[in-house]
């Protein structure tokens, strides 16, 4: 890849959220999230646990999890402000 189309290419979103169908608390953070995502500009990506073993192994007990830039932000109850002060702090 040469340095013009790395420089045009998308940026991953810093804003993950892993859950999974019929999770009533990944409903919720899924409201949290994108919530802050369209108060910042910040796209989010949502992966379901099920579909990604390792992921499941990881994270199964623990959903929803929320990670900014690749780090946790919170699991279960998923804090607005914490995700905020997360992108905030890693610009």
């Amino acid at each position: 890849m040469d340095r013009d189309t790395a420089s045009t290419a998308p940026a991953a979103p810093r804003i993950r959220l892993l859950g999974r169908g019929g999770c009533h608390l990944c409903d919720e953070a899924r409201a949290v999230v994108d919530a802050v995502a369209r108060e910042t500009g910040q796209p989010f990506v949502e992966l379901d646990v099920d579909d990604h073993p390792d992921l499941l192994d990881a994270y199964s007990d623990l959903v929803p999890v929320v990670f900014v830039d690749g780090v946790e932000q919170g699991y279960w109850r998923i804090d607005a402000a914490r995700v905020r002060s997360a992108l905030a702090a890693r610009r």
